[in-house]
């Protein structure tokens, strides 16, 4: 799982931000190497502050709008699922899905090229 870019580059965020970016551009790399193979690489990522017990309450940024860990069950659970079958080196965005749109239309609304 990744960050919005304005987790990757916010200052004094260097043990978080930075790994998570390079982890997207490595996954735009990886997207590539099994072609063929039905593997798949692809990058759910919240948009947003996760409202989770694993970030100190003191050290949180404004928690107006918490993403809930929850919210990253049903992109998850798709791209496990044989429905996402040859979907690869795609970006999704749990914060952007639709969970009113049928599962695949959600997806599809909510991704983007990864990196």
């Amino acid at each position: 799982m990744t960050a919005g870019l304005d987790t990757t580059i916010r200052p004094s965020w260097t043990p978080c931000g930075p790994p998570k970016a390079a982890l997207e551009a490595s996954s735009a790399s990886w997207a590539g190497d099994p072609e063929g193979t039905g593997v798949a690489v692809n990058v759910p990522i919240p948009d947003g502050h996760a409202d989770t017990p694993l970030v100190p309450l003191a050290s949180r940024p404004d928690r107006s709008f918490p993403v809930r860990p929850e919210r990253m069950a049903a992109p998850i659970l798709w791209l496990l699922s044989n429905a996402s079958d040859g979907v690869n080196g795609r970006r999704f965005v749990a914060n952007d899905r639709d969970p009113d749109l049928p599962v695949a239309e959600a997806a599809e609304q909510a991704s983007a090229p990864v990196a």
